[in-house]
């Protein structure tokens, strides 16, 4: 018996009850209890993320096009740490100036990263430095998600004028859980249907081999490129159990460095592995990245579930520059990093900053030192906002939990410096339980590849009795992909076909107790109409669960499995980043932004012809909204790669 095989003999089809991946629960979670004052709870100090801004961001930004030009004489001619702080980081004598001006409020502020302060102090010291008042909050035990406490602000911070246009963001003033693992089960009782011959398992047993077979990766690894030499990262905000991922490469018969992994806790980590933290997400993100590129070094940042901490690891990963490639799984609807209380006011310009823009900068100087980036566009379809709240419309201002169904797109998928993976569907015929006899079964056919988006179970749904999409379950599951209203377009997008501006009419709005639930101040928000934004995603792979994958990994409640049906665009950043090891390997050199090689394929019409195409449209299907088409679309971008012929490609 194969070693694939013997990974699928020991499958035990299982869920995880209420883990925190699913968006049902959360608009149900009960609403934070206020418990006063922070400063009334404690007297224990505590830290914030002050970021500050790159000096000459203008300049960097320019850089980087240059460096993804080909024949321009910076073409790939990245920066090392040190070439990026000596261009691009605050004066020191700036640097100075907010650390003396924090020190009069009673802080301390350490040099943490070239763009970053760590400053500690107690709740009363910042109440009085950024103008707010800090309230503790308490969220009870709810289902099988445990209770927790966190701290925030009534009102967005305000810079002290003395230091104003230095800092772009205070993160840690709001300390609430807010960021989201984008991976899904399926839900509606698939049967395992043997292999149509382009996997050697059936989809939904899907392994890193599987993918490496039908995606091309197979011609590379006959040449012997596996990533040695290249350290890729994951950015993850739940701890892993390392024997999981050790243990399916193994029965993959991959031949790994059993020291080849190596975990950096930030802000003190995460905590240990368990279901409700999503640690899941962790263990697939190391399954599928290091599956792909069994040669590579890997680097697990492990941070606590806040915005401070997400835009911490950013920061220490620049900082490293160890990882020629660096993926994430976590986010959220780009818009609640302005709705939550990270922003910070300019009392001279009036304009307001956040966490958004400082990561942004922190994705920028990654860029410029040649390190790929990649994250999740999101399991919501075109309706990230609803995905990520666990509520659809119609909006009902009679009930508690209500809302509206708003095009939306999720950050850091959104940012302009990363690679954003989309998702797709594989074809096949996919045959479910309608009754517990299971006889018959019900039939859904997909005749090719198309845009992961649930509506072709709209059938399924029907033959179950609930032809309501919302009520079966399968809205808006699918691909991640819209417009953001955040970036403007970026200049390897702007003559690209296909690309589009902000749908008109789109209007967030919600009920007080779902605002209160969710952190947010605001209930209702007017997105900007045919706004020239970023377009989301950029590639896609097969992301859908139904024609899924299986992750081996150990639950603190029910212990070790290896569970099937899993998928999510979850699974389509590590799997980038993995492939970028190989391409990394064989190049002998860091890429940079894979944007920025990806969109002049289509440019210059090599992407989907000639003898060695290295894309391959989208054409079916759609995410609820944005359809397939025979180029770049907001249901897949690109399309997906044949990674042999990419590799080529960029040579």
């Amino acid at each position: 018996m194969s070693c694939m095989r013997r990974l699928a003999s020991l499958l035990l089809i299982t869920a995880l009850g209420a883990l925190s991946t699913s968006p049902a629960a959360l608009a149900a979670a009960p609403a934070a209890v206020d418990l006063g004052p922070t400063s009334a709870q404690s007297d224990a100090r505590i830290s914030v993320t002050v970021a500050l801004h790159m000096r000459d961001a203008a300049a960097a930004e320019s850089l980087l096009v240059a460096q993804q030009t080909p024949g321009d004489p910076q073409f790939r001619q990245f920066l090392t740490r040190e070439q990026f702080v000596a261009r691009f980081a605050p004066a020191d004598a700036d640097v100075a100036r907010v650390v003396a001006a924090l020190g009069r409020y009673g802080l301390t502020a350490e040099r943490a990263t070239a763009l970053t302060l760590r400053v500690t102090g107690l709740p009363s010291d910042f109440e009085r430095a950024f103008a707010v008042s800090l309230h503790s909050y308490q969220v009870p035990a709810h289902g099988n998600e445990p209770g927790y406490t966190f701290h925030a602000p009534l009102s967005h911070a305000v810079v002290p004028a003395e230091i104003a246009g230095l800092v772009s963001a205070v993160a840690g003033l709001d300390t609430r859980p807010s960021l989201r693992p984008h991976l899904r089960q399926s839900l509606l009782h698939q049967k395992v249907k043997p292999s149509s011959g382009t996997t050697i398992n059936p989809p939904g047993l899907l392994t890193v081999t599987d993918f490496a077979s039908y995606y091309d990766v197979q011609p590379l690894y006959n040449r012997g490129v596996t990533g040695k030499g290249r350290t890729l990262a994951i950015i993850t905000l739940a701890n892993f159990t390392p024997s999981d991922a050790f243990g399916y490469w193994e029965s993959l018969g991959l031949q790994v460095d059993p020291h080849r992994l190596r975990t950096v806790n930030i802000d003190g980590g995460p905590g240990p592995p368990s279901d409700a933290s999503g640690s899941v997400e962790s263990t697939l993100d190391v399954e599928q990245s290091g599956g792909l590129a069994p040669g590579a070094n890997m680097i697990v940042y492990l941070a606590p579930n806040t915005n401070q901490a997400f835009l911490d690891a950013f920061a220490q990963s620049a900082e490293d520059n160890e990882a020629d490639s660096v993926s994430t799984s976590w986010g959220n609807w780009e818009w609640f990093w302005n709705l939550e209380n990270s922003p910070v006011t300019d009392p001279l310009t009036g304009q307001t900053t956040s966490d958004i823009q400082a990561t942004h900068e922190q994705l920028l100087r990654a860029a410029l030192q040649g390190q790929s980036v990649y994250a999740a566009a999101g399991d919501g379809g075109a309706y990230d906002v609803n995905n990520d709240t666990g509520c659809v419309g119609p909006y009902d201002p009679t009930q508690t939990y209500s809302c509206t169904n708003t095009l939306s797109v999720d950050y850091p998928a959104s940012d302009p410096a990363i690679t954003a993976g989309g998702g797709t569907t594989l074809p096949g015929v996919q045959e479910f339980c309608i009754n517990a006899a299971c006889s018959p079964v019900f039939d859904i056919d997909v005749p090719q590849e198309r845009v992961w988006g649930w509506d072709y179970l709209i059938p399924l749904c029907e033959a179950l009795g609930t032809p309501d999409p919302s009520t079966c379950g399968i809205f808006p599951a699918g691909g991640g992909g819209g417009v953001s209203v955040f970036f403007p377009v970026p200049f390897s997008q702007v003559f690209v076909p296909g690309v589009q501006r902000s749908q008109p009419g789109q209007v967030w709005q919600s009920t007080e107790a779902l605002a209160a639930a969710l952190g947010v101040a605001a209930t209702s928000f007017d997105l900007p109409a045919n706004y020239p934004g970023r377009n989301v995603p950029d590639v896609s792979f097969n992301a859908d669960p139904d024609t899924g994958y299986i992750i081996a990994y150990t639950s603190n409640v029910s212990g070790f499995s290896v569970m099937s049906f899993w998928g999510g665009t979850s699974f389509v950043a590590p799997q980038l980043n993995g492939l970028t090891a190989l391409f990394g390997e064989d190049l002998h050199q860091r890429l940079g932004v894979m944007n920025l090689a990806l969109y002049p394929l289509i440019l210059s019409n090599q992407a989907y012809g000639g003898l060695h195409p290295p894309l391959r449209a989208i054409s079916a299907g759609d995410n609820w909204f944005y359809h397939g088409s025979n180029g770049y679309n907001l249901g897949a971008g690109a399309g997906v790669m044949d990674v042999a012929n990419f590799d080529r490609a960029l040579q």
